[in-house]
């Protein structure tokens, strides 16, 4: 691999993580999930024991799904780091006296493994930079000839395909504990939060406004997954795709605030969601984000739908009350 140092943004002198290399979850039903993500536009493929998300023209895995009984459930979170900065983020957690512990039984990738506050398994890997180095442009369309209308008819819409893993949200009993373990440990830093409700991290390297986001429940789980998606229209399309393939529940077409970017969410068989993101906001690697405190009724969505009543449920936080 060429060195991605030589290549990539990157802040000289602020050893951290560039990128959100994988997240890990298990369901009960493989098959299910490999249908639920191959109707919201990703390349799900088989590989033995597990589903791996793909986007389409990537080469990256954003994701693998492995098939446990019980509930969903978020088994381990992987970060990658430049060759230049592994040994001194390593180096960090020994200082901070954070331990390393024994791989995760389902990981298959070399690097160190940690446990954060929450009990979660984090791995450190060595990695290219898949978080872009710079905003990524919306997709244009060719103007329609004149006498013709713009859209598309319903028939030649055409499938909506993600082209990479934006970030991902996850539950956590202490959302400010949370952030000060993730950006002690490997770097990230503070983008906007909400109190001790919600909050928002990116790397130091350029990145979305957010990698990885927390918010306040009794427990882990994951949330949500969101995917960039190249236009606004995809947002909605998005959502066309997937109630016309049954998968009515979910929240959108609408904006939110931090982050700023256009949404639909999708509801998959467990209870947590996939987000169709379109023009999330992006921190270069050479501005330093002025984190701010927002309020509540001022850090969640400019405009969209009511939100449904089960968005904020962690049902892996109730299956685990309910020895599921």
């Amino acid at each position: 691999m060429n060195d991605p140092d030589a290549t990539s943004p990157r802040r000289d002198g602020v050893p951290a993580v560039h990128s959100l290399h994988r997240f890990v979850f298990t369901v009960p039903d493989l098959d299910a999930a490999a249908s639920f993500y191959s109707d919201f536009g990703l390349d799900a493929r088989h590989s033995g024991t597990r589903v791996d998300l793909h986007t389409f023209g990537h080469a990256h895995r954003w994701g693998s799904i492995y098939r446990q009984p019980g509930a969903k459930r978020l088994q381990y979170v992987s970060f990658g780091a430049f060759q230049a900065d592994y040994d001194a983020i390593v180096a960090r957690l020994q200082k901070l006296g954070i331990r390393t512990t024994a791989p995760h039984p389902l990981a298959d990738e070399e690097g160190i493994w940690f446990v954060d506050p929450e009990g979660t398994p984090v791995q450190l890997v060595v990695s290219g930079k898949v978080t872009p180095a710079d905003k990524p442009a919306a997709a244009r369309s060719a103007p329609p000839a004149p006498g013709a209308g713009a859209a598309p008819s319903r028939s030649r819409a055409g499938r909506v395909k993600p082209r990479r893993l934006s970030h991902i949200l996850l539950f956590t009993s202490d959302v400010m504990r949370s952030v000060r373990f993730y950006s002690d440990a490997l770097g990230l830093r503070l983008s906007d939060y909400s109190g001790d409700i919600i909050a928002f991290l990116h790397g130091a390297h350029a990145s979305d406004h957010h990698l990885i986001a927390f918010a306040k429940s009794d427990g882990p789980g994951l949330h949500h997954s969101s995917w960039d998606v190249a236009t606004f229209d995809d947002v909605g399309l998005g959502m066309q795709q997937m109630i016309d393939r049954g998968h009515t529940g979910g929240w959108g077409v609408g904006r939110h605030v931090l982050g700023s970017n256009y949404f639909r969410y999708v509801r998959d068989p467990w209870g947590s969601f996939a987000e169709y993101s379109y023009d999330i906001d992006f921190i270069p690697a050479t501005l330093d984000w002025q984190a701010k405190d927002h309020p509540p009724e001022d850090s969640f969505y400019v405009w969209g739908p009511p939100v449904p009543d089960d968005f904020i449920v962690n049902h892996e936080s109730a299956a685990r009350r309910s020895g599921a």
